[in-house]
């Protein structure tokens, strides 16, 4: 984990800070119940034989269960999306997330910035969510864009 600190105004201070890391575990059962909540029907997801035969040896994770994991706060800001709009989400993986492992996630501040609209400043606050094996292989990365309303800014007193 790799979390640098800058200071500058008021959501520009933010970027480069990190939650602490939080352990999650790919649950078997959390598994099974993320994808008939999505409808997915993937053996590779639910199926322990066929995933056993698969290229991948043994149950994955559907590519969006990471939204699931618990990510720590980041001081200052709460819980990573508490509160603010949802923009945009993308997901990289660095290989499968596979059932039973222990994944230590956590959340950084990339970047902020604003833009004009109707009725003022939106802000844009991007973070990276990462998961990282025990040994601190990186498995994925969560990009995500919050959005924050003139009304939202000013409860940040913006």
């Amino acid at each position: 984990m790799k979390c640098g600190y800058s200071t500058s105004v008021p959501f520009e201070r933010f970027i480069g800070h990190c939650s602490e890391p939080v352990k999650n575990v790919v649950e078997k059962g959390a598994v099974r119940k993320f994808a008939e909540a999505i409808g997915d029907p993937n053996p590779l997801y639910v199926d322990e034989e066929a995933a056993g035969t698969s290229r991948y040896g043994g149950l994955i994770a559907p590519p969006t269960f990471p939204r699931t994991f618990e990510y720590g706060e980041v001081e200052g800001l709460g819980p990573p999306g508490q509160g603010y709009i949802h923009g945009e989400h993308r997901i990289c993986y660095e290989r499968p997330l596979f059932v039973g492992e222990e994944v230590s996630c956590y959340v950084e501040v990339t970047d902020y910035y604003e833009k004009e609209g109707r009725e003022g400043p939106m802000g844009f606050l991007i973070s990276e969510r990462v998961g990282e094996s025990p040994e601190g292989e990186r498995i994925f990365t969560m990009v995500d864009t919050a959005v924050l309303t003139p009304a939202m800014r000013e409860n940040f007193g913006l």
